[in-house]
């Protein structure tokens, strides 16, 4: 019989880098299994190499389904880390309190007021920084954020926490960073845009409104590792491998990838000793992940999900899927950004072909297909508008748009199936109503595309939206494998 996983129980030789002192240096929020396969076990290998006080005060946003099983552990969990060729697992031990900060967002502001926290990071996802899709501003008219900015009111953002400890914290004057660590273009640019938008809005003084811009930190950064939701399966696997009960494991590739800026107002653990990579050219390593890797991404799911494919490698097995994605890499990413100096492309998408082929992970198209019309944003526009104004029609990134408004807001007497009811879309009823009254797939297409989910250049192309239209009409009369056949013969 196995015994339950806690600090006690790990066993000999499974921790992966060091643990952490009592002392947190770092306030995380959103704990999931991307912040705890990722930034936690850079940090963990970083104090391996380098030490620090650099344990982890964490908090989910609002469920404790993580943060249960994690206080029953001591907040110790385990990786386990799934190749093409079998299974291996490690144990980290770095967080040293763990919350809900939806339960108590006063202690989510105080720990960001802490002198003792010098940097706080985030995997929020792209919802998570409440911004108008439109124009890329924080959305001071959607709900919560306006419910954060009432006077007195305690913030319920992600945006609103950090902001509200920001205007705590600067009564000490001492430094600290921001570190965005989503899937965002220029992301500790847009995290330092909606906060300072939010103090701006909510009447925040000139004291504090001086300290962010002298001594709070948002450097950019890239991070990458493919991380599927965790099953029962994993953690009979981790019982197998280390003998031990974990209640909350965390299933990952074992690629891992993390480039940052080294701009921290309060100091940083050793991330560099643990693999991380420091560049000035961070821009040039955000469109190889947000393009070559994230828009792809899309377009795998939304295609796998329209012809019954429940995990990206089931849809990555197909080949009209395969084609149309390394199409688009070609034809319609690469095209549109200079890659970092020596970046080896061809082996990078040789190891995207391995990542996605990799059968282990079981990554779910839906999982990945979540959010898309906040993922999409970052993805899709700037890429597009790239070609059409040089009077090209990027076909493939049109192809993704068709097959994502196909799945989750299809045009009248077309059913996606049943994958695509599992799709979680935030803006499923605003679509619905953008659409409702549509008489052809041109007019469908037309009104989410002048709706306000995507920026007003993308929608003033009317040869996109043509083409978008095209390929709906195409899923909708042969589905996904002839709308991608339409692609093929586009060029």
């Amino acid at each position: 019989m196995t015994q339950p996983l806690g600090r006690k129980s790990v066993p000999a030789g499974s921790l992966i880098g060091a643990s952490a002192p009592d002392r947190t240096g770092i306030v995380h929020l959103g704990l999931g299994n991307f912040h705890r396969a990722h930034g936690a076990v850079y940090t963990a290998q970083a104090m391996a190499a380098a030490g620090g006080d650099w344990g982890i005060r964490g908090f989910a946003h609002s469920s404790d389904r993580v943060v249960a099983p994690m206080r029953a552990q001591d907040n110790v969990y385990s990786i386990l880390q799934l190749t093409e060729h079998g299974a291996e697992a490690g144990v980290v031990d770095v967080h040293r309190n763990t919350g809900v900060a939806a339960q108590d967002p006063a202690a989510v502001v105080d720990a960001i007021a802490d002198p003792a926290h010098r940097i706080v990071t985030l995997t929020v996802s792209e919802v998570g920084y409440t911004r108008d899709p439109a124009t890329g501003r924080l959305a001071l008219d959607a709900p919560d954020v306006a419910a954060d900015l009432a006077a007195g009111a305690t913030p319920r953002t992600a945006v609103g926490m950090i902001a509200r400890g920001i205007e705590k914290r600067a009564a000490s004057g001492e430094p600290f960073a921001v570190l965005s660590c989503d899937n965002l273009q220029s992301s500790g640019e847009v995290t330092r845009a909606v906060v300072e938008e939010f103090l701006q809005a909510a009447g925040a003084s000139e004291d504090v409104l001086s300290f962010v811009d002298s001594s709070v930190s948002f450097p950019n950064a890239m991070v990458d590792r493919i991380v599927p939701k965790t099953t029962e399966e994993h953690s009979r696997r981790v019982a197998e491998l280390l003998g031990v009960e974990d209640r909350c494991p965390v299933p990952a590739e074992d690629f891992t990838m993390w480039v940052l800026e080294d701009d921290f107002a309060g100091g940083r653990p050793a991330w560099d000793l643990a693999g991380a990579t420091f560049s000035d050219e961070l821009a040039a390593y955000e469109m190889v992940k947000l393009r070559l890797l994230n828009g792809s991404h899309s377009l795998i799911a939304y295609l796998g999900i329209l012809s019954g494919a429940p995990t990206i490698d089931a849809a990555w097995g197909q080949d009209f899927v395969r084609e149309a994605v390394l199409g688009g890499i070609a034809g319609d990413y690469l095209p549109t950004f200079t890659p970092p100096t020596g970046f080896d492309v061809d082996a990078y998408v040789s190891e995207l072909d391995a990542r996605w082929r990799n059968p282990l992970i079981g990554h779910a198209t839906t999982q990945v297909g979540t959010d898309g019309s906040v993922k999409l944003l970052q993805r899709i526009p700037d890429a597009a508008l790239f070609h059409l104004r040089r009077g090209e029609v990027p076909h493939h990134l049109a192809l993704c748009t068709a097959a994502w408004i196909a799945c989750v807001a299809p045009p009248a007497g077309f059913t996606p199936g049943p994958l695509a009811e599992r799709v979680v879309e935030p803006a499923r009823d605003r679509l619905a109503a953008a659409v409702d009254g549509a008489t052809t797939v041109p007019d469908h297409v037309r009104r989410i595309m002048h709706g306000g989910f995507f920026p007003v250049a993308l929608a003033e192309q009317d040869a996109f939206t043509a083409r978008v239209a095209d390929l709906l009409t195409a899923i909708v009369r042969g589905g996904a494998r002839a709308a991608a056949a339409d692609v093929a013969t586009s060029r």
